[in-house]
């Protein structure tokens, strides 16, 4: 099928070269014109989509091009797009995989899509130089994609010289569409080389304001909206699941456990389920009649003292999963089920301390492949999925194989008939037969209860 989807990818020339406050502010200052906005983050970050959830008030989706193929890729684009839909680049425009190719980058995400590109490049400290990065930009690639420039750090004084020679140099082959100046006031703090949590952000609400003031003086929002209208519609073939009866799947939604692919949650909705989310530092114990639990990742190490303070439950995760109820718990979520985060006491469903690595541990994307039979799949399948975090443990597991794109490989993961719980976080729509086999454990978990409560007399 083909459907219209006005959309422009944001990209930068580099880790921190202020590409997420140019999303925020041309979603923010878009958002305040009553458009209604599709958000997307190109990568495997967590974080950024959930400032563009913020701003526009609904989900920001993941476009990876390491994870998906070039159908999933456009069928989530058109699936999630709005009026206009706004993707932000990760890292630098072509960094992807490894140091020596493009393989999933922001350049490949653009591909992919066929997505006009417009590239946020930091001008302060320099003057001609700017349109000598602009230029290799666009001559790196055949076809680079960049349609136009936004310049940021820069000066209302220097940025009608610099746009007039972007015109005259680069000959409509790129355009000038505005400036961000130095905004101090709307700095974003950083962790672990990516943005703290929006939550974390004190007065969000009030820098995206400022963000977007900022972007309807000086950068050309109608110009910016004309290259989206201008993108080619989008073809693709559906992507369905299967309906099944419903379940309940308990999701952990706190200030430790926030990073979620919500398309992989919309998987198991699609089929039925319906995610129960509760606050391991702040409930009472799990939610009541649920069929599956997923801890996902976020900073447990930032509130372990919290989460080990509620020992109710602790108790009450331990003795579901001890009872059988089918668990993903990815990163965070798997350090919370070990016996120790630092020197505070967890779950202890699973053997082992976490301690603080000081530095990122295996990271970067990798190929899961299974070892044996479990919850999410057969024997010898795999899926493509992600690893990020300072933190390790004494028993990551051995039940998987992981494997990065320069051969790399690696053992990880515990994980049996009703459990998946490692280090690697992965995405459904890289493989939907982990949803479908994590869905019908959750069925299974439903008829066995309810067959329980049937020999009990209930």
């Amino acid at each position: 099928m083909e459907k219209k989807v006005p959309r422009v990818l944001l990209a930068g020339t580099g880790s921190g070269c202020g590409k997420t406050t140019a999303a925020c502010a041309v979603l923010q200052a878009l958002a305040d014109r009553g458009k209604r906005l599709g958000a997307f983050k190109s990568g495997p970050d967590y974080i950024d989509p959930m400032f563009h959830s913020r701003i526009i008030g609904a989900k920001s989706a993941n476009l990876d091009p390491f994870f998906f193929d070039r159908n999933t890729m456009r069928y989530l684009l058109a699936k999630n797009s709005g009026e206009v839909s706004v993707i932000e680049g990760a890292m630098g425009f072509y960094d992807g995989a490894g140091l020596a190719t493009a393989q999933a980058s922001s350049w490949e995400t653009a591909c992919m899509t066929d997505t006009p590109v417009v590239l946020v490049v930091p001008a302060r400290g320099a003057a001609l130089s700017v349109l000598a990065v602009i230029a290799g930009f666009l001559e790196f690639q055949p076809d680079s994609h960049i349609r136009g420039v936004i310049l940021n750090r820069c000066t209302a004084m220097a940025y009608p010289a610099l746009a007039g020679e972007i015109r005259r140099r680069f000959a409509g082959r790129v355009e000038p569409l505005g400036f961000l100046p130095e905004l101090p006031a709307c700095t974003l703090e950083s962790r672990h080389l990516g943005l703290v949590t929006a939550g974390e952000v004190e007065n969000l609400r009030e820098k995206t304001g400022i963000l977007a003031r900022q972007a309807e003086e000086t950068v050309d929002l109608g110009g910016l909206l004309a290259l989206a209208e201008n993108a080619p519609p989008l073809s693709y073939e559906p992507v369905t699941l299967p309906e099944r009866e419903p379940v309940r799947i308990a999701v952990a939604r706190d200030r430790a456990f926030c990073f979620y692919y919500e398309d992989s949650l919309d998987a198991l909705r699609e089929m039925g389920g319906e995610m129960v989310d509760f606050s391991p530092i702040d409930g009472e114990g799990l939610p009541e009649n649920v069929q599956g639990l997923y801890l996902g990742g976020g900073y447990p190490e930032l509130w372990a003292k919290q989460l080990s303070g509620n020992g109710k439950m602790r108790r009450s995760i331990r003795e579901a999963l001890e009872s059988g109820l089918p668990c993903i718990a990815e990163c965070g979520g798997f350090m919370y089920l070990t016996e120790q985060i630092g020197a505070w006491p967890m779950v202890g469903f699973l053997p082992g301390k976490c301690r603080d690595n000081g530095k990122l541990t295996r990271f970067g994307y990798v190929t899961l492949q299974a070892k044996k039979d479990n919850l999410l799949c057969r024997a010898g399948e795999e899926i493509r999925g992600h690893e990020f975090h300072h933190w390790d443990t004494e028993h990551p597991g051995g039940d998987y194989t992981a494997r990065k794109p320069n051969g790399r490989a690696w053992e990880c993961v515990v994980a049996a008939e009703r459990l998946y719980a490692g280090y690697p976080h992965f995405h459904f729509y890289a493989n939907l037969r982990f949803a479908e086999r994590f869905y019908e454990a959750c069925v299974k978990e439903k008829k066995r209860h309810a067959g329980n409560c049937e020999a009990n007399g209930h």
